[in-house]
């Protein structure tokens, strides 16, 4: 080189080592605040992403639990006693006026049974405690109560007011248990004393199958069956009329039924008083 290229320039260029590549220095992480939070570096949530944050996973206390527990419990119950209320409504819905003019009589006849009988109760009681010779009252009434057990127990014979209830069964179709309908029936009708083919019916009575014909308390009966029936006959009556009751049931059975009131029925078969085997008097 010469002396014209020694500038100083090119002095310094020869003076400076090879070239060497640049660092590019590292940028110093930014040390956490004292007492700051990782949420304040994080990228800022919208509005919905809150809401949403807010409400999943939900934060139920134990106290909400068992408030929300309750709360169904009752709805539930509501709801099972709205529905039964319905459909009994539907049932009486459906009625003809005729029945439900009936059910109707029935309940007001009941009510009147057990009236009555309250107030005889009561006429007892009052002529225990004010008649001035009690013991002979006493007697009375024990008289009176036997008589009227005895009636239902089938010891004694029985007479008044009542229905003669004929079944012609030719085809040989019915059974016991289309008789023991018809007893119930009368029973729940307000019966006082029945009798069917010379055969007391009693509280213990059962009805069984026999053969060609019925067995009642162990006595074969052959049709036609022939119910005497002690008790209020506009009572009695209408009880085995009722739509779907005794009467259309034996009739779908191609069996003949005729009933009739009377004024003075007598039932006269009587059954032999039973000692019980196992039960025994709790008064003292």
């Amino acid at each position: 080189m010469s002396d014209q290229d020694a500038t100083p320039e090119n002095r310094l260029r020869k003076e400076l080592p090879a070239e060497v590549p640049a660092e590019i220095p590292a940028i110093p992480a930014i040390p956490a605040q004292p007492g700051g939070s990782e949420e304040a570096a994080a990228p800022e949530l919208t509005g919905r992403q809150r809401l949403m944050k807010g409400l999943w996973p939900p934060r139920v206390s134990r106290a909400q639990l068992i408030v929300a527990l309750l709360l169904f419990g009752l709805g539930f119950g509501l709801a099972v006693q709205v529905a039964s209320n319905s459909d009994s409504g539907n049932a009486l819905r459906g009625a003809r006026q005729e029945d439900l003019v009936r059910i109707l009589d029935e309940l007001d006849d009941r009510s009147q049974r057990l009236e009555d009988e309250k107030a005889g109760l009561e006429k007892q009681r009052d002529e225990l405690e004010n008649s001035s010779d009690q013991a002979e009252e006493a007697r009375r009434q024990t008289v009176e109560k036997e008589r009227q057990l005895g009636i239902l127990a089938g010891t004694v014979a029985a007479e008044g007011p009542g229905i003669t209830m004929t079944i012609e069964d030719t085809k040989g179709t019915v059974e016991s248990d289309m008789l023991l309908d018809a007893i119930q029936e009368l029973r729940a009708a307000g019966a006082e004393a029945i009798q069917v083919n010379g055969v007391r019916v009693v509280a213990g009575t059962y009805l069984s199958d026999s053969g060609e014909g019925v067995s009642v308390d162990g006595n074969k009966i052959n049709g036609p069956f022939r119910f005497k029936v002690i008790g209020k006959p506009q009572d009695l009556e209408p009880a085995l009329n009722i739509p779907g009751g005794v009467v259309q049931t034996l009739e779908k059975e191609q069996a003949t039924v005729t009933v009739e009131r009377s004024s003075k029925i007598v039932v006269d078969a009587l059954r032999a008083a039973k000692q019980p085997d196992y039960a025994r008097s709790s008064s003292q």
